[in-house]
């Protein structure tokens, strides 16, 4: 390619990389939802499930001649919060979840609960060993509790790795899609069909400009996950901001990809919903995907920001190193190629 032209298009690509910097600058909702919104969104969750004692499960005891000695008997239990009630009242506030499991005392004892819920089950489990020794059973094994509190364990440390996730996920799909439809919508694409500008480098400069931003944002989510609540990052910093780019870029296609022909900032809005939101309830950002059903985690992992958020955490919090998460970087690698090439090819100007 000769200089002049290998020149123009860099220049090209530059100036289109500029205004796409400035555009998104120019507008401070959008540098809200980057930077500010996932530290706000930390920092409520943060204080949230902070390291404290578990709460203590309200249960009710039915009035009556034994209700004093039984509500005595169950307050011993470290999991338990007993409260006298009178029968219907209490059967109300089983029935209306103010309180997850109704003693009544006996003999026998009969213990009112709701199987479907998991507080409930708990509640039972902790009552029966609370009456049990009070009525002075002995356990005939010994059993000692130790208690393990460490950094990479804790709900904040699953949190945040998340959250950058879905950051990267969401500004990534979002910037690209919005910004490419609301050009095609207002026919300022259809004008630069007049240029000598290949298409490549207008899509490619949407990805630079996104990418400008990549450094702060991360850092300022994992940085401040860092000082307020101490997340470790156990593995590489190379190898961390490597994986956030290769996800950005990933997630960049995706958004190329959703605004190829979309022509109204209506459609796409539905298009990368229709798009992010089962990765947003799938890909473990708040909760753990083992809690879906086997029979769909094949899917559940194939999913890029699934695979995102398993080597973020596996660096942060495991120490992993580039073998260690090599499968999650092929699937992320994997659907931006595909992404790319499959926009790349369907774009339309107009």
């Amino acid at each position: 390619m000769p200089e002049s032209i290998r020149g123009g298009r860099l220049g090209a690509l530059r100036e289109l990389t500029a205004s796409k910097v400035k555009e998104f600058l120019r507008e401070p909702e959008a540098v809200f939802w980057v930077f500010l919104f996932p530290v706000l969104l930390a920092v409520v969750l943060g204080l949230a499930f902070r390291e404290k004692p578990p709460d203590r499960i309200p249960i009710g005891v039915v009035s009556g001649p034994d209700s004093g000695a039984t509500v005595a008997a169950l307050a011993r239990s470290p999991a338990l919060l007993p409260r006298a009630y009178a029968e219907d009242e209490g059967r109300n506030a089983l029935r209306t979840g103010r309180i997850s499991l109704l003693v009544e005392p006996g003999p026998p004892v009969v213990l009112h609960l709701d199987e479907t819920r998991p507080d409930s089950r708990i509640a039972r489990l902790a009552a029966d060993d609370a009456l049990q020794r009070a009525a002075g059973r002995a356990d005939p094994l010994p059993v000692r509790d130790e208690k393990v509190t460490e950094k990479g364990s804790r709900y904040i440390d699953f949190l945040i790795p998340g959250l950058l996730g879905m950051n990267l996920m969401g500004t990534g799909i979002w910037s690209l899609a919005f910004s490419i439809t609301s050009a095609r919508s207002r026919r300022v694409l259809k004008r630069l069909i007049a240029t000598p500008m290949r298409r490549s480098d207008y899509l490619l400069s949407q990805i630079f400009g996104r990418l400008i931003f990549l450094v702060p944002e991360i850092a300022l989510l994992a940085g401040f996950g860092w000082l307020a609540f101490d997340v470790p990052m156990r593995g590489s910093l190379l190898l961390f901001f490597a994986l956030c780019l290769l996800g950005t870029m990933s997630f960049c296609g995706l958004g190329l990809l959703i605004a190829s022909r979309v022509r109204t900032v209506e459609g796409v809005s539905g298009l990368a919903n229709l798009v992010m939101m089962p990765m947003w309830l799938l890909s473990g950002v708040f909760f753990s995907t083992e809690r879906f059903p086997d029979v769909a985690q094949p899917l559940i992992r194939a999913l890029p920001l699934t695979a995102l958020n398993e080597a973020l955490r596996g660096i942060m919090n495991e120490g992993r190193g580039l073998a260690g998460i090599a499968p999650q970087m092929a699937i992320i690698t994997a659907w931006g190629l595909v992404s790319y090439a499959v926009a790349l090819k369907i774009f339309r100007w107009k």
